[in-house]
């Protein structure tokens, strides 16, 4: 009785709580309890995977682990039990063009997302240029919460473009409000941290960034040939084969 007391305290039941007495013994209310708790549930994870921006995604057990030439699938796999979340341990994937960094960190976050946290998946460009639309120092302050809020940040594509000091303040401003709150940041990359410098050249925070970021890191480094490539060259290899054909029956059926 006192379990589902709290039970209906937590969904806010006040209704149901003033009238205990007469109410604590009905053979409904503990499905009713169960009921707003399902729908409650579904509910929240519906508003969490709509706000987390993760879009449509491969997922990770259609990944072809045997197609990049180096990947650390134990730390990746461990990466899923979602300890780091607790610890702010923040995964920086390096990789270049088409090894399945991003496709990695878009399941991270869903997997976080149906675990129960809030995560938001975005490219770096995205939410660089979002802040710096924002009209006012009051206007981007309330901005800022959508990026230091959730529990996870997953910030694609960081070193595909150059940005200016004023962009490279405002990650800087990210990663330094999450650092403070022990709050995870998952970064996909193509460049080192020593190339920063020239993905925002001419910032004086870029050491302190990478610092900030280095220093409750988990790095996952990805090499081998970009899979969109791979798969291209599959598919014009397939079409090369399929013309073959076509043009043999052709001669078959002529000489006929």
């Amino acid at each position: 009785e006192e379990l589902l007391q709290r039970r209906v305290r937590a969904l806010g039941l006040y209704g149901v709580l003033a009238h205990w007495a007469e109410l604590c013994d009905a053979p409904w209310l503990t499905a009713l309890v169960e009921h707003e708790e399902k729908e409650r549930a579904h509910r929240s994870l519906e508003r969490r995977l709509k706000n987390s921006s993760v879009g449509a995604f491969k997922p990770i057990a259609d990944f072809d682990w045997k197609h990049p030439t180096k990947i650390d699938r134990r730390l990746i796999t461990e990466l899923f039990n979602l300890e780091f979340l607790t610890e702010g341990i923040n995964p920086i994937f390096f990789g270049p063009n088409g090894v399945g960094k991003s496709l990695i960190v878009k399941n991270l976050t869903h997997h976080a997302v149906h675990k129960g946290h809030t995560a938001l998946f975005v490219s770096a460009s995205a939410m660089l240029n979002d802040l710096a639309a924002q009209d006012g120092p009051i206007a981007r302050k309330r901005r800022f919460r959508r990026y230091t809020s959730p529990t996870l940040l997953c910030i694609d594509e960081v070193g595909y473009l150059s940005y200016d000091s004023g962009h490279a303040d405002l990650l800087f401003e990210v990663v330094t409000q999450r650092y403070e709150a022990n709050a995870a940041i998952a970064i996909t990359t193509n460049r080192s941290f020593g190339e920063w410098n020239e993905v925002f050249p001419n910032a004086a925070c870029v050491v302190t960034l990478v610092d900030r970021l280095c220093h409750r890191a988990e790095i996952v480094t990805i090499e081998g040939e970009s899979y969109r490539v791979k798969e291209a060259k599959e598919r014009t290899k397939k079409r090369r084969a399929k013309r073959t054909k076509a043009r043999a029956k052709k001669k078959t059926r002529s000489r006929k």
